[in-house]
């Protein structure tokens, strides 16, 4: 089964996140959480963010412990760019990209039992109530 979760239009560059999501991606969810509270990167605190939602996800929409899951993949795509210019000598301007980046985390379950989806349950109205509407 896989479940995903994703962020985006992310004001980091995708670059910088790429380099922080290299030192997670082997890592079991979980022990990624851990570590990221202590990487001082920017995209940290986003990134653990994210795999937390993927996480949250799996157990609630799914059943799926946290210990079974696994990283299948780990997106990190361009955004759109905001358009900036700086003022240079010679009344001339130099333009400034200032990226932003689409995160994408995919995790799957390492056995492939998962429980089917809690369905909610709808409790039928009583026959005294629709006596009671039917009144009005």
């Amino acid at each position: 089964m896989i479940i995903e979760a994703s962020a985006k239009n992310i004001r980091i560059s995708p670059e910088k996140v790429r380099l922080v999501v290299a030192q997670i991606k082997k890592m079991p969810p979980q022990k990624a959480v851990q570590m990221l509270s202590f990487v001082n990167k920017s995209p940290s605190p986003v990134l653990k963010k994210v795999i937390a939602s993927a996480i949250a996800n799996a157990k609630n929409n799914h059943g799926v412990s946290q210990k079974d899951l696994i990283f299948k993949e780990i997106l990190v795509g361009k955004g759109s760019m905001l358009k900036r210019y700086q003022p240079v000598a010679r009344g001339r301007a130099h333009h400034i990209l200032k990226r932003s980046s689409h995160i994408k985390i995919v995790l799957e379950s390492k056995t492939g039992e998962i429980k089917s989806p809690k369905t909610p349950q709808i409790a039928e109205a009583s026959k005294e109530s629709k006596r009671i509407k039917d009144d009005k």
